[in-house]
C-alpha cells in the first residue's frame, strides 16, 4: 500500500519518521508493505532522508493509481481542501489532522469517500495522539451519548495551569507559553476558543450525527480570567478549565458550548494539567469513559495519522458519518442551565440576594459568590437588573 504526505511540517515529518521507523510492525500487522511514495511540499529539504520522494505538483500524486491513500496534513480549509477533494474523488482514501477542514467541509468530504468507496478520517484532528475519535465512531457507538466534553488545546490548558501553580496573571502565563513554543505569537485561535470550538463540533457530530457550523457554537475563551479568580477556584477546591461540551438532555435538548468552567478536583477533568488533554465521554450503559494524553506535538498527533493508515491498510475501518445540522440543532444556548462563580461589585449586598437568588459567598477580600442554577437568559437579564442598581459584575465563571 502506497502512501502520499501533504505537507511537511510538523506533522508531515513525524508521520514520514514514524511510517519509516515502524515499518516492519506495520507490514506484519497489516499483511502488506506500508511504503511511503510521495512528499509534497513547495519547500526543499536537501538534507532529508526522504529528499527522493518530494513533489511540488499534486497533480503527480492524484495521477498515480498506485497511491492509495493520501495523509493531508497540511491545515487549514484552502488548499488542504481542494487537495483532500481531488484525491478522494481520484479513488484514494484520506488521512488528515486538520481540525478546521474537517468541521467545515466534513460532511461533504465523507459523502465523497463514501460514494468514491474509499475513507475520510481524521482521528488526529482531534486530542493529537488520543485516540478519542475512533471509539465514538466504533466502541461506544452502541451506547447513548448524553455528553461529551473536554480539555482540547494545550496552550490554554499549559497558559491556566501555569496561573494555578505559580499564580501567575494571564498575560505572564501567556508570554510563557509562547517563549517555550506552546503558544503561537498569534495565539487567538486558542485563546480565544476558536480551535477548541472545531475540535468540539467534531466530537458532537460523532456523538449525536449532527454537524454543526461553528457559528452556531457559543464560544468563550481565557482572556478574561484573572489570578483572583484561580484563588477562589482553589478556596472551593475546583479548577479552572476551558472546556468543549457538547450535551444531550433527556428531553432532547442539544447544547454545544466552548467556555472557562469551574470543575470540582475530584473529577478527573481537573487534574489534567500542562499541554495534555483529556476528552470525558458519558454512555447510558458504559457511564463515564475518561480518554487522556498529549494533545499535540509531531510523534503524538503523526501517531494519530498513522493509526488512520493502519486501520484502511488491515480493513478495521468503522466509517464515521454524520449529516448537516437541521434547523434547531443546537439548541438555544439561552435556555442552558448553570450555576456561576460570580464577582460583583458596586451595590448594596441585599441587591445581589433580590437579583440573583439564594447565593452561596465565598469568603475572601473580593464580592464573590456561587449563584443558584439558572439558564443563560435569567443570567443576562440579572446583570442587566443588578447594572440598573448601580451593581457591576467584575468576573464570571460557570460551574461544571
Amino acid at each position: 500500500m502506497n502512501i502520499a504526505i501533504l505537507g511537511f511540517g510538523t506533522v508531515g515529518s513525524g508521520v514520514a519518521e514514524m511510517l519509516t521507523q515502524n515499518k516492519d510492525l506495520l507490514a506484519k500487522r497489516a499483511g502488506k508493505d506500508i511504503t511511503l511514495k510521495y512528499i509534497l511540499d513547495i519547500r526543499e529539504f536537501p538534507n532529508s532522508p526522504f529528499r527522493d520522494l518530494f513533489v511540488k505538483d499534486f497533480s503527480v500524486i492524484e495521477q498515480d493509481e498506485t497511491v492509495d491513500v493520501v495523509a493531508e496534513v497540511i491545515g487549514g480549509a484552502g488548499i488542504a481542501y481542494e487537495f483532500t477533494k481531488r484525491a478522494l474523488l481520484a479513488g484514494k482514501s484520506v488521512v488528515s489532522s486538520n481540525k478546521e477542514l474537517v468541521a467545515t467541509h466534513g460532511t461533504e468530504l465523507l459523502q465523497i469517500a463514501k460514494e468514491k468507496g474509499v475513507y475520510y478520517l481524521f482521528e488526529a484532528a482531534v486530542g493529537g495522539g488520543i485516540p478519542a475519535l475512533s471509539p465514538l465512531v466504533d466502541d461506544l457507538a452502541h451506547n447513548k451519548i448524553s455528553e461529551v466534553s473536554g480539555i482540547l488545546n494545550g496552550t490554554t490548558n499549559y497558559i491556566l495551569t501555569q496561573m494555578f501553580s505559580l499564580g501567575a496573571p494571564f498575560s505572564e502565563a501567556l508570554a510563557e507559553a509562547q517563549a517555550k513554543g506552546y503558544a503561537e505569537k498569534d495565539p487567538t485561535a486558542d485563546i480565544e476558543g476558536i480551535d477548541v470550538c472545531r475540535k468540539i463540533a467534531i466530537l458532537a457530530a460523532l456523538s449525536f450525527g449532527e454537524m454543526i457550523p461553528a457559528s452556531a457554537i457559543h464560544t468563550e475563551g481565557i482572556t478574561a480570567i484573572r489570578k483572583e479568580d484561580v484563588q477562589a477556584a482553589e478556596k472551593i477546591g475546583c479548577s479552572i478549565k476551558l472546556l468543549g461540551r457538547a450535551i444531550k438532555e433527556a428531553e432532547g435538548d442539544l447544547y454545544v458550548m466552548v467556555a472557562p468552567f469551574l470543575i470540582p478536583k475530584s473529577l478527573p477533568l481537573a487534574e489534567i494539567a500542562g499541554v495534555y488533554n483529556g476528552v470525558l465521554v458519558r454512555g447510558n450503559f458504559v457511564g463515564d469513559v475518561m480518554l487522556y494524553g498529549r494533545g499535540a506535538g509531531s510523534h503524538p498527533t503523526a501517531s494519530a495519522v498513522v493509526a488512520d493508515i493502519d486501520h484502511i491498510a488491515r480493513g478495521t475501518v468503522a466509517r464515521p458519518a454524520w449529516s448537516a445540522a437541521k434547523d434547531g440543532t443546537p439548541s438555544d444556548f439561552s435556555s442552558f442551565f448553570c450555576r456561576r462563580y460570580v464577582v460583583a461589585e458596586g451595590a448594596e449586598q441585599s441587591a445581589i440576594g433580590i437579583i440573583f437568588g439564594e447565593t452561596e459567598p465565598i469568603s475572601g477580600e473580593e464580592n464573590a459568590f456561587l449563584t443558584p442554577m439558572m439558564s443563560e437568559s435569567t443570567w443576562t437579564d440579572s446583570v442587566e437588573r443588578f447594572a440598573a442598581c448601580g451593581g457591576k459584575i467584575i468576573s464570571h465563571i460557570r460551574l461544571y
